[in-house]
């Protein structure tokens, strides 16, 4: 009998938390105004904490990268008008190289030209002398040619009229020679 009492004890138990626990805790009706009462205090809370703590860090954070893009931003544009400046400044010695070396590349030519001026000067004297030496010497030559054509006229003319039978007088055929020789 004992166990007859128990199991109806159990039993009694048992249909009592059936009629309590119909569904689910959350909607169960009876318990809403608790329910919401926790909801206030973990929104408040939670309000507290991220407007207390989390927000201002954030916005700490953010304005720290505001201030870094903001830097580097102002850096970058700084280093941009240093990178004109110097190209400007590179352009400017690259034009001022090139016309140092056009006035070398002038002072050169000019330098040579000069030196070739007076190489051909010193030249032309040179030919201008070997010219008239030349000149000289075939006029020599020339004379000398022309003294040894009238010499061979001569002794030609004299062994012509000797082959003719004749005797030649050598002063006549000299004049001959020579009138003919002269035109």
């Amino acid at each position: 009998m004992a166990t007859s009492t128990q199991d109806a004890a159990h039993g009694a138990a048992d249909a009592a938390h059936a009629t309590q626990a119909v569904g689910m805790p959350q909607l169960d009706f009876s318990s809403f105004p608790n329910q919401i009462f926790w909801l206030a205090v973990a929104l408040v809370l939670i309000y507290l904490i991220l407007s207390r703590v989390a927000l201002p860090r954030i916005g700490g954070v953010l304005s720290d990268r505001q201030g870094t893009i903001t830097n580097d931003i102002a850096a970058a544009e700084e280093l941009k008008l240093k990178a004109v400046e110097a190209e400007a400044a590179y352009n400017q010695a690259l034009a001022d190289a090139r016309v140092e070396a056009q006035k070398i590349i002038a002072e050169a030519k000019a330098e040579m030209q000069a030196e070739l001026d007076e190489a051909i000067a010193k030249a032309d004297a040179e030919i201008a002398a070997q010219s008239a030496e030349s000149e000289r010497r075939i006029g020599e030559v020339r004379a000398g040619a022309m003294d040894s054509v009238a010499e061979v006229a001569k002794s030609a003319a004299m062994d012509i009229v000797g082959a003719f039978g004749q005797k030649a007088n050598a002063s006549a055929v000299a004049a001959a020679v020579t009138t003919r020789l002269k035109g």
